[in-house]
């Protein structure tokens, strides 16, 4: 098995927290959460999707695999890196944003002969999904992504389980989310915002 992990310039992430993280903390933000999910896959092979020399540079630090996918965007990104996974010899992929901020059951969603979709706490977004390289779901991801993936999913004719899982349902998009009470007890305590972090000075 291995873990795909896409992940965009720290520098351009998290544009909608713009209003209450200033750029240099949101660049900090995401790289914080981005090795966070890696590490959470322990000993499990991680393989990261980018198109940025930055992030090329930070996943080469960790001993992590880069899969260079320039312009292709997300859903690109992530259907070159499963082939890249395949390709490599893999039977089972499980595929994880970068902005999970409470990551430690990532290494748990892989079931043998099925695929796992891991809805965010909206049921809209897909915050995490597997499935064995036999058996493949294309990235739809954006808006209604888990309404998509599901669709897709059930047509591949083998199990599909969607997981309700508290934690990995938890992603970091709006200052709203900052507010979350299972992020907030999580968050660094050097991030700086305006109106989420009480426990920053």
């Amino acid at each position: 098995m291995a873990a795909l992990v896409p992940v965009k310039q720290f520098a351009a992430a998290k544009g909608r927290l713009s209003g209450a993280v200033d750029q240099q903390q949101r660049a900090r933000l995401a790289r914080w959460t981005a090795t966070g999910v890696v590490g959470a896959f322990g000993d499990i092979d991680v393989y990261i999707a980018c198109d940025n020399d930055d992030v090329a540079e930070w996943a080469r630090e960790l001993g992590l695999a880069v899969i260079w996918g320039p312009g292709l965007g997300l859903n690109g990104a992530i259907d070159d890196g499963v082939a890249a996974v395949a390709d490599a010899g893999y039977d089972q992929v499980v595929i994880a944003h970068a902005d999970l901020p409470r990551p430690a059951s990532l290494s748990t969603v892989a079931r043998s002969n099925t695929i796992t979709l891991v809805p965010d706490d909206r049921r809209d977004g897909t915050n995490v999904m597997s499935f064995p390289l036999t058996d493949t779901v294309q990235a739809a991801y954006g808006a209604r992504s888990f309404e998509r993936h599901l669709a897709a999913a059930r047509l591949v004719g083998i199990s599909v389980e969607v997981r309700a899982d508290p934690d990995l349902a938890l992603d970091i998009d709006t200052p709203d989310d900052l507010t979350h009470p299972l992020i907030r007890e999580v968050l660094p305590t050097w991030l700086r915002t305006n109106q989420a972090n009480h426990r920053s000075v």
